[in-house]
C-alpha cells in the first residue's frame, strides 16, 4: 500500500484503496471556545455598528462637507461631520482590536481592518470581510451557532 491511499475492507471482502486527503475534516480544538461565542457575537455587532457609522460619516465628510467648504465657503459641515468621525474612528479601532483579539486575527489583519475607516467606502468592504471571517470561525467552532 502507498502513503496516499488507505485500504479498507468493503462489503465484498475486497480491499478498497481510495485516495485520502491529508489533514483533518474538523479542527481538533474549536477555533472559538463555546463559552466565548456570545462574547464574539457581541464584539462583532459592536464592530459592525462602528464600521457603518464611521463609514457613513466619512462619506458625508468627503462628498458633502468638503465640497461645501471649498465651493460654498461653508466650513461648519466639516466640523459637524469631521469631529464625530474622528472620535468615533478611535472607538472603531478599539472595537476592531477587541474583535480581532477574540477571533485570533493577526496584527496585520487588525491594522488593515482599522485603517479601512480612513478611506471612503472601504469600511463597508472591510466590515463584509470581517463578518464573513468571524461567521466562518463561529461555524467551524460550533455548527449550531448560525441556526
Amino acid at each position: 500500500m502507498s502513503d496516499s491511499t488507505e485500504g479498507t475492507v468493503g462489503q465484498t471482502g475486497a480491499v478498497d484503496e481510495t485516495p485520502v486527503e491529508a489533514g483533518f475534516v474538523h479542527p481538533l480544538k474549536p477555533v472559538i471556545p463555546a463559552e466565548e461565542i456570545p462574547k464574539v457575537k457581541a464584539a462583532l455587532i459592536r464592530y459592525r455598528v462602528m464600521a457603518y457609522v464611521v463609514g457613513t460619516l466619512l462619506i458625508l465628510l468627503t462628498l458633502v462637507a468638503m465640497p461645501l467648504k471649498y465651493i460654498a465657503h461653508d466650513d461648519r459641515w466639516v466640523t459637524y461631520f469631521g469631529v464625530p468621525h474622528g472620535w468615533l474612528y478611535m472607538i472603531l479601532i478599539i472595537t476592531a482590536i477587541d474583535l480581532g483579539r477574540r477571533v485570533k486575527w493577526s496584527i496585520r489583519n487588525i491594522v488593515g481592518i482599522a485603517l479601512a475607516g480612513t478611506i471612503p467606502f472601504l469600511s463597508f468592504v472591510a466590515e463584509f470581510i470581517a463578518r464573513r471571517d468571524v461567521n466562518r470561525k463561529l461555524a467551524d467552532s460550533n455548527p449550531d451557532v448560525l441556526r
